[in-house]
């Protein structure tokens, strides 16, 4: 029997790690292999061959572990046109450990290497298969109805949210407070702050996406119009926004990381500023940053459930042979939530970038509409039965990493 092989890339999730356990479990059930590997620290570990046998692993611990459990990596598999001894090299250690399947997890850029690898094992007669299964807190692949691990980071966001409006809440001065979330090109996490709000709150007042250009003239309107009102006054705010020329508000646009996309940094910090100074009330910001997306206690139970699921689907499409594919989830209905497992080819997701429609933001620009929240609400339900040890949750060793 031959071996699959399975490794994770990008930024982590609360989730991805139950995507790896529905791989490895999917494995052990399958007549097909004989065991699973999984390569260290994505593809760049695995042309290091830092290759160990995960067959044998504890799947219930490691699906509720956040992180990475094999380790990641930022790397970008150049074209085989330009590095061809890349792809020799990645071929023959898979071919030296008998494997036959490489599952890689990830977003967008890990799928553009799945598509990379599945091109020259095509053009080369190869018969290794490669299948993506998609993680990212973003939620901004294509043609899957959302990715495995927004969900949990959307139920940590809406929590904070409801937990910052109880802070400002208490004070009775006029005051902004600015919160800061992830997303560089696609406003989905943004948008899920709406889900903070309840009978007793409308926190967050404002919301800004960067689907829509950034208007600082009439974000002061919004601002006077939601302190008049409600005193104190909370808003939520992508890391990603721009204005009508494309620009970032943020002033520390110019590094670029290897994938081309622009570094930001301070955009909570840099409307803080603009709100002291236009306004001359208290103003401060709140960067919520690495826990939105490793908050294991905080993760949702049908974020867990659906990543365990796609990744054990993965090895059924790998033992009818597929390749070049990924994998897919489609919703059939909101209420009863309910959902199907399929896959797409991996060039159509690829590289693409899934933003929220502009239908679910408001006319304004500084809200998301009740479709948006229809959408989000089912997968942040349920909460995940952690085990603990000396008061913190006991999460799986990664001392391997370290």
């Amino acid at each position: 029997m031959a071996n699959c092989l399975v490794a994770q890339s990008g930024g982590p999730t609360s989730a991805i790690n139950a995507s790896l356990a529905g791989v490895v479990r999917g494995a052990q059930n399958s007549n097909e292999f004989d065991k699973c590997l999984g390569a260290l620290c994505g593809i760049q570990g695995l042309m290091e061959e830092r290759i160990k046998d995960i067959t044998d692993v504890d799947v219930d611990k490691l699906s509720l572990t956040p992180s990475m459990y094999l380790g990641s990596c930022r790397y970008k598999l150049p074209s085989a046109q330009d590095a061809p001894e890349e792809y020799e090299k990645i071929f023959d250690i898979l071919k030296k450990n008998d494997v036959t399947t490489f599952f890689y997890i990830g977003g967008n850029d890990s799928m553009d290497t799945v598509s990379k690898l599945h091109a020259y094992a095509e053009a080369n007669n190869e018969t290794i298969q490669f299948i993506g299964v998609p993680k990212t807190i973003d939620n901004d692949l294509c043609v899957t109805d959302h990715t495995p691990g927004y969900g949990s980071a959307a139920k940590f966001i809406a929590t904070t949210l409801l937990e910052v409006c109880h802070d400002t809440a208490i004070y009775p001065i006029k005051s902004v407070t600015i919160v800061e979330i992830m997303g560089r090109d696609a406003g989905w996490l943004a948008g899920a702050a709406a889900l903070a709000r309840n009978n007793y709150s409308v926190v967050p007042h404002l919301i800004y996406l960067p689907e829509v250009a950034f208007n600082e003239d009439e974000f002061m309107e919004d601002l006077k119009d939601m302190i008049d009102k409600h005193g104190n006054v909370v808003v939520a705010v992508s890391e990603g926004i721009k204005d009508s020329d494309g620009v970032y508000i943020t002033s520390t646009t110019a590094a670029e990381d290897k994938f081309g996309h622009s570094q930001l940094s301070g955009t909570g910090k840099t409307l803080e500023l603009i709100v002291k100074e236009r306004l001359g009330i208290k103003a401060r910001s709140v960067e919520i940053n690495i826990p939105q997306r490793t908050a294991g206690h905080s993760a949702s139970l049908t974020d867990i459930e659906e990543s365990i699921q796609q990744g054990e689907f993965a090895v059924t499409k790998a033992e009818e042979g597929m390749s070049g594919v990924m994998i897919t989830i489609h919703r059939i209905s909101d209420i009863p939530y309910t959902t199907y497992l399929s896959t797409t080819d991996i060039n159509d997701a690829a590289g693409l970038i899934k933003h929220v429609p502009r239908k679910w933001i408001n006319a304004r620009g500084n809200d998301v509409t009740d479709e948006f929240i229809q959408y989000v609400k089912p997968l942040i339900q349920g909460e995940v039965n952690l085990k603990y040890k000396d008061g913190l949750p006991d999460y799986m060793d990664i001392s391997d990493l370290l």
